[in-house]
C-alpha cells in the first residue's frame, strides 16, 4: 500500500512537473499588450515605431504593441492620463510643462527627436536665404495654436512681428501665390509638398537651429507606470530605439508597408523623401543621440528650453516643476549605437 502511495505521489509529481514546464513555455511566450498612439496619422517621423512592429522588434522584447493613429480629428492626449492607453507619442516639451502645471501624472521618457521639425519656409530668390530676413516678411502664415505657443518665442528672441500674421489653414495656396510670403511647415512635410505643387525647392529655416531647443517626439507614460513597471517602460524604449536605428539605416520596406495600410495617403516615394529629410536636417540622430544614443535627454537643456518660454511669456519662472517633467532613467545608455555602426559599414 505504501509502495502504491509512493508511486501514484511520483506520478503526481511527474504531471506537476509537466504543468510547471507547460505554464513556463507560456509565460517565456507571453506578449505584455502595449497601446502606443500617436499624434498624428502614420508617416515617416512615425518610421522607427512602425519598424519595431515590421521586424519584430517589439515581439523580440516581449512587447505586443498596437499603434493608435492621431489626426486632424483625434485627439490621443487625454487617453493617457485616462489609462487607456500606455504611452503617447506628443509634439515637444510645451505639452510635457502644461501637464506637470495642470497635475496631470504623466512624464517623459524618452525623446526620439534631437531636433523639433518645425520651420519656417520661404521663396527661393526673395531674400530670405538668412533666418533674419524672415522678420521682415510682409506675410507670415501661422496656425492658430503655433500664434500661441512658438511664434510669441520668435517675437521675443527674434524680433517678428503680428502686422504680418495670417492663419495658416494647411493650404499651400496663398503661400505659393505669394512669393514674399512666409509659412510655418514640418520641415520633413511641407518642403515635399512645395515642391510636388510649386515645382520649385522652398528655402527652409529650422527653428531648431536658432535657439528653439525643445525635444521632440517625446514619449510620455503614466508616472505611476514608472514607479510600478519600470522593466516594461525600459523593453518598451530599448526596442523603439532599435527600431528607429534599423529605420533610419537598415532595411525599411515593411516598415513603410504598414505605414501605407493605415494612411493610404503616403506613397514610398514621399516616405523615402521624408526619410532623407530626417538625416539631413539631423532631426533624430544628432546631438547627444550620435553618443549616447536615439531617445537621449539632457536637464540641462529642458532647463534651457524652460527659460526661453519663460522669457517669450508663456509660463512664469519656478512654475512647473521641471523634475516632474521628464527622466533620464531609461535613456542615454547607448543603446542601438553598435548596430548602427554595423548598418552604417554595409
Amino acid at each position: 500500500m505504501s509502495t502504491f502511495r509512493f508511486r501514484m505521489g511520483a506520478v503526481a509529481c511527474v504531471r506537476g512537473l509537466i504543468a510547471l514546464t507547460c505554464l513556463s513555455a507560456t509565460l517565456a511566450h507571453a506578449q505584455d499588450k502595449i497601446r502606443f498612439a500617436t499624434n498624428w496619422k502614420a508617416q515617416a517621423a512615425h518610421g522607427g515605431f512602425y519598424q519595431a512592429i515590421a521586424d519584430g522588434t517589439y515581439k523580440k522584447y516581449g512587447l505586443d504593441v498596437t499603434l493608435l493613429q492621431g489626426g486632424p480629428q483625434v485627439n490621443n492626449r487625454p487617453l493617457l492620463p485616462a489609462g487607456r492607453i500606455d504611452f503617447l507619442m506628443t509634439g515637444n516639451l510645451l505639452h510635457s510643462f502644461d501637464n506637470v502645471k495642470n497635475g496631470v501624472p504623466t512624464i517623459v521618457v524618452a525623446s526620439m527627436f534631437q531636433k523639433d521639425p518645425q520651420a519656417l519656409i520661404a521663396h527661393p530668390s526673395q531674400g530670405y536665404d538668412n533666418f533674419a530676413a524672415l522678420k521682415s516678411a510682409p506675410l507670415a502664415l501661422i496656425a492658430k495654436d503655433a500664434q500661441f505657443s512658438w511664434w510669441p518665442w520668435l517675437k521675443v528672441v527674434h524680433g517678428f512681428r503680428d502686422e504680418a500674421l495670417k492663419p495658416y489653414n494647411y493650404n499651400l495656396g496663398p503661400f505659393l501665390a505669394n512669393p514674399k510670403a512666409i509659412q510655418q511647415g514640418y520641415s520633413v512635410a511641407e518642403p515635399i509638398y512645395v515642391e510636388a505643387q510649386g515645382h520649385f525647392k522652398p528655402v527652409v529655416h529650422l527653428l531648431a537651429d536658432h535657439g528653439f531647443s525643445t525635444y521632440s517626439t517625446v514619449i510620455e507614460a503614466r508616472t505611476e507606470m514608472v514607479a510600478k513597471q519600470p522593466a516594461l517602460i525600459q523593453r518598451f524604449v530599448d526596442a523603439s530605439i532599435i527600431g528607429w536605428v534599423n529605420y533610419l539605416y537598415g532595411d525599411r520596406s515593411a516598415a513603410h508597408a504598414l505605414m501605407k495600410r493605415d494612411n493610404p495617403e503616403m506613397s514610398d516615394a514621399e516616405l523615402e523623401a521624408s526619410v532623407a529629410l530626417m538625416k539631413q536636417q539631423g532631426i533624430v540622430d544628432s546631438g547627444e543621440a550620435l553618443t549616447q544614443g536615439i531617445g537621449a535627454m539632457n536637464p540641462a537643456r529642458i532647463r534651457d528650453f524652460y527659460q526661453q518660454m519663460v522669457k517669450a511669456g508663456l509660463y512664469r519662472a519656478g512654475e512647473v516643476d521641471l523634475s516632474r517633467v521628464a527622466t533620464t532613467q531609461f535613456v542615454n545608455k547607448q543603446v542601438a549605437v553598435p548596430l548602427k555602426a554595423s548598418l552604417l559599414k554595409r
